[in-house]
């Protein structure tokens, strides 16, 4: 009876996994990232879910730790110095940012920038809509440094880019594009892929909350 009880549990874990995307938990003692270096977290083709602990995190000038295919990013760090111009950015999929969920003990900081932009729809070719911007929040630690987001020039700055995708696009070049695809294009719009035109409606704004963590022991 027992074997038969595990390989249902199994088969619910199995299917409880597909339903809500794949979710997978990492544990890394010490990050160090020299300047201009990138780690990248990659999930090929998938949206999934995405917890990362770091004991020790150093960032250099510059580095940055990307996410991609990340529906969502959950990010606990115990303690962090980091370096000016150094970057958190994650992208999901069709063009849409990561959410992230960030708890840092931040006790050296130049700047620090997050970056959960939505991605520009690109018509004429295989494309999604314009995508929408991250949902962050960022709880820091009330035993490091207090972040400020009024001056880039000065030391302890964050900022976070939730923007939607589509914004910054400029109407008429992107009906020239369109219109020169058709025109180029075999009957029937077969050179459209799917025969898809995008409107140029942007995508949904993001939303970014900074906070002191009140709930650390």
């Amino acid at each position: 009876m027992s074997k038969y009880l595990f390989i249902i549990t199994i088969l619910f874990c199995y299917c409880v996994s597909i339903a809500y995307g794949q979710s997978n938990e990492q544990h890394i003692p010490k990050l160090e990232l020299k300047k201009k270096q990138k780690k990248v977290f990659h999930e090929k083709d998938r949206d999934s879910t995405t917890l990362l602990y770091i004991d020790t995190l150093l960032m250099k000038d510059r580095s940055s730790l990307q996410f991609f295919g990340k529906k969502s990013v959950k990010l606990v760090v115990k303690y962090a110095e980091i370096g000016d111009r150094a970057f958190i950015s994650g992208m999901a999929g069709q063009n849409n940012a990561s959410d992230f969920d960030i708890e840092m003990n931040i006790q050296k900081l130049g700047s620090l920038y997050i970056i959960a932009r939505g991605q520009d729809a690109m018509n004429g070719t295989r494309t999604h809509p314009n995508g929408d911007g991250g949902q962050v929040n960022f709880l820091y630690s009330a035993e490091g440094v207090n972040p400020q987001m009024t001056n880039k020039k000065e030391k302890n700055y964050l900022f976070a880019d939730v923007s939607a995708g589509g914004r910054a696009i400029n109407p008429n070049s992107d009906l020239t594009q369109i219109y020169s695809r058709i025109a180029t294009s075999a009957p029937g719009l077969r050179g459209i892929p799917q025969g898809q035109i995008y409107s140029g409606s942007p995508g949904n704004e993001g939303k970014f909350t900074l906070k002191q963590n009140t709930n650390e022991k």
